[in-house]
C-alpha cells in the first residue's frame, strides 16, 4: 500500500509478547511506479512473513505541495505539457508569418499577361521600316540599341533589328512631337499616291513593288538553284516545255497557210474544217507561250506564290477557244454543206496539202510524246497518269491537239475521198462535222484538266506519304495533322502541316548547349522571386528562338529531299 509520508515502517509480528529468537532471511524487491521506485523489504523467520517495509524517494517540492493541497498529482504534467505545445505551436506560427510577410514585401505583385491588351512595347523594326514609317535617316538610327534576330530567309545571315519603342522615341524627338510625327507621315502618303496616281494615268499599268533582293534570290534560288529533280530543270520558252510549245507554232502556222490556200483553191468542207482547227492551234500555241513566259515571272507583293499558275490558266483559255472557235466554226460549215451543197471541185492539191500536213503534224506529236515520257519517268508516273493528270498543261494541249490533228487529217482525206468516188458533197460536209466533233472532246479534256489544277489539286497520295514519312521521322516531331499537299504547277509543290512539337527533346537540345554547373550555381544565388522570374523569362526567350531554328532546319531538310517542295508551311500546335 502505497503511503502519504515520505518512508513509513509497518511491522506485524505474529504473536504479541514473543521474543524467540529464530533464524531470519531478508528479501528485497524493487517496484517501478509511475510516482518512484517502491523498495519491499521482507524477512522471513521459520517461513513466516515477520516484517514488510515499504519505502518511497522523496519526490519534488511542486509535487508534494499539489499532493498536500489534495489535487490529482497525475493530471498535471499533461496539462503543462499541452500548454508548452501550444506555445511552441504559436511561436512557430508567428515565425511563418512574420517570413512571409518580409516575402510580400520583398516580391513584387504579380502581374498576369492580359491576351486582350494590344501592345508594342516589345517588339522588334527592321532598319527600311523605321525609315519608312517614322521617317528617319540612318544618322538617326546609329545612337539606338540594336541587336540580331534570324534572318527570315533561309541560308542567309542574322538580321539586324531596332526596339520599335526607341525608334518611335528617337523619332518623337527627331520631329518635336507625335503630332508632328503624324502630320509629316499623311502629307507624305498623300504625295506618294498622288505620283502613283499619275504615273498610273502614263503608263496605264499598275507599277508593282517588288520584294528584296533577299527575297528575289531566295525565289530564284529555289525556282533553278536548288532543283535537281524538277521535270524542266531550265524554265521558260528555252525549256523543254517552250521548245515543244515553238516548235508546235511554226508548224501549225505553215500548214494553216498551206490549208488556207487548198480551201480556197478546192472550196472543200472538210479543208475549210481543218484551216481553221490549224488557225485555232496557231493561236492557242502563242496563248500557251505567253503562259509559259509568264509563269516563270519572280513573285511581288501582289501575288507572293508567283505565278507558276499561268500555264494552266493560259491552257484554260486555249482549251475555251478551240472549243468556241474550232468546233463552231466546223459545225457552223458542216452544216452549211449540209444545207446549201456545192459541186465537188479537183481534190488533187487538197490531198496533196493534207498529205504534207499529216507528216508535220505526225512530228510534232512525236515531240510532245517524247517530252512527256521524259516528265512521266523524271516523276516516277505512267505515261497515261502524267498526261491525265495535266502535269505540264502546255505540253498536254499539244500532245492532245497533234493528236486530234493527226486523226482529222486522215478523217477529212477519208470524207474527201468519198465525196470525189461518189460525187457528192455530203460525205465532205459530214467530214466537217466529225472534225469539230474531235475539236470538241479535246477541248473538254483540256478544259476539265486545267480548272481541277486551277482549283487546287492534291499532288500524289505516295508522294505525299513519303513526305509525311520523312516530316515525322524527325526526333523533335511527335505527330503531324492536316496535312496538304497542293500542286502549284511547274512541278512545284506547296506543303502544309500541323506539327505536335516535342517540348522535352526541344529544351533538352537547349540545355546541351548550356553549361548547367553555371546555371546551378545562378539559381543558388537566387534571393528574389524577382530575380527567379527574370532566369526564366530569358531561358523561355531562348528556347523559342531555338524552336524557329528547328522549324528552319526541318523545312531544309524537306526540300533537301523532295526539291519539288516551293513552298513548305509548318505551324506549331
Amino acid at each position: 500500500k502505497e503511503q502519504d509520508k515520505p518512508a513509513e515502517k509497518v511491522q506485524s509480528q505474529a504473536a504479541a509478547g514473543s521474543a524467540k529468537p529464530s533464524v531470519e532471511q531478508e528479501s528485497h524487491l524493487e517496484i517501478d511506479t509511475k510516482h518512484g521506485k517502491l523498495l519491499v523489504k521482507t524477512t522471513l523467520a521459520d517461513s513466516k512473513l515477520q516484517e514488510i517495509v515499504i519505502e518511497k524517494p522523496k519526490l519534488e517540492p511542486t509535487l508534494m505541495q499539489t499532493i498536500a493541497a489534495g489535487q490529482d498529482a497525475p493530471k498535471q504534467p499533461k496539462q503543462s505539457l499541452l500548454a508548452e505545445e501550444e506555445a511552441r505551436a504559436k511561436a512557430e506560427a508567428d515565425l511563418k508569418e512574420q517570413l512571409a510577410e518580409k516575402n510580400r514585401q520583398l516580391a513584387r505583385k504579380r502581374i498576369r499577361v492580359d491576351f486582350s491588351r494590344s501592345s508594342l512595347e516589345r517588339n522588334f523594326i527592321t532598319p527600311v521600316r523605321a525609315m519608312s514609317d517614322f521617317l528617319l535617316k540612318p544618322s538617326d538610327l546609329e545612337a539606338l540599341a540594336k541587336t540580331k534576330r534570324r534572318s527570315p530567309y533561309e541560308q542567309e545571315p542574322p538580321i539586324t533589328v531596332y526596339w520599335r519603342k526607341d525608334v518611335e522615341a528617337k523619332a518623337i524627338e527627331v520631329w518635336g512631337s507625335r503630332e508632328n510625327l503624324l502630320k509629316e507621315c499623311l502629307k507624305r502618303e498623300i504625295e506618294k499616291k498622288m505620283h502613283q496616281q499619275s504615273r498610273n494615268r502614263v503608263e496605264s499599268l499598275h507599277q508593282k513593288r517588288h520584294f528584296s533582293d533577299a527575297r528575289r534570290l531566295r525565289d530564284y534560288r529555289r525556282e533553278i538553284g536548288s532543283r535537281t529533280n524538277v521535270v524542266d530543270s531550265e524554265p521558260g520558252l528555252f525549256g523543254k516545255s517552250g521548245k515543244v510549245v515553238l516548235t508546235a507554232i511554226a508548224i501549225n502556222a505553215t500548214n494553216c497557210l498551206f490549208k488556207f490556200g487548198a480551201w480556197l483553191y478546192t472550196g472543200s468542207h472538210s479543208m475549210f474544217a481543218e484551216t481553221i482547227h490549224s488557225l485555232a492551234d496557231t493561236i492557242n500555241q502563242l496563248i500557251l507561250a505567253y503562259g509559259i513566259h509568264k509563269s516563270t515571272q519572280i513573285a511581288d507583293s501582289d501575288h507572293p506564290y508567283g505565278y507558276t499558275n499561268m500555264k494552266y490558266v493560259s491552257s484554260l483559255i486555249s482549251g475555251v477557244g478551240i472549243f468556241c472557235v474550232g468546233t463552231g466554226l466546223s459545225f457552223y460549215h458542216g452544216i452549211m454543206g449540209l444545207v446549201d451543197p456545192h459541186p465537188i471541185d479537183d481534190f488533187f492539191w487538197a490531198f496533196f496539202i493534207l498529205g504534207g500536213s499529216l507528216v508535220s503534224e505526225g512530228a510534232t506529236l512525236l515531240v510532245a510524246i517524247n517530252s512527256c515520257r521524259s516528265g512521266a519517268k523524271a516523276l516516277g508516273m505512267s505515261f497515261r497518269d502524267y498526261v491525265a493528270r495535266g502535269q505540264d498543261p502546255c505540253v498536254n494541249v499539244v500532245l492532245t491537239e497533234d493528236a486530234a490533228a493527226v486523226l482529222s487529217v486522215a478523217l477529212a482525206a477519208t470524207c474527201m475521198g468519198l465525196s470525189t468516188y461518189t460525187g457528192s458533197p455530203i460525205p465532205d460536209a459530214v467530214g466537217s462535222l466529225l472534225v469539230g466533233c474531235m475539236l470538241g472532246g479535246v477541248a473538254s479534256f483540256i478544259i476539265y484538266t486545267n480548272v481541277a489544277a486551277l482549283v487546287g489539286r492534291s499532288i500524289r497520295q505516295e508522294n505525299l506519304d513519303k513526305i509525311n514519312a520523312e516530316l515525322e521521322s524527325d526526333i523533335m516531331i511527335r505527330a503531324i495533322h492536316d496535312v496538304k499537299g497542293i500542286d502549284m504547277g511547274n512541278s512545284l509543290v506547296r506543303y502544309k502541316a500541323e506539327m505536335d512539337f516535342d517540348g522535352r527533346e526541344l529544351t533538352r537540345v537547349y540545355l546541351d548547349k548550356q553549361d548547367l554547373n553555371v546555371l546551378l550555381e545562378e539559381v543558388r544565388t537566387f534571393q528574389t522571386i524577382d530575380e527567379l522570374e527574370a532566369f526564366l523569362l530569358k531561358h523561355g526567350e531562348n528556347i523559342v528562338d531555338l524552336m524557329g531554328g528547328e522549324i528552319d532546319r526541318i523545312e531544309m531538310k524537306l526540300r533537301k529531299k523532295f526539291p519539288e517542295i516551293r513552298h513548305c508551311d509548318l505551324e506549331i500546335l
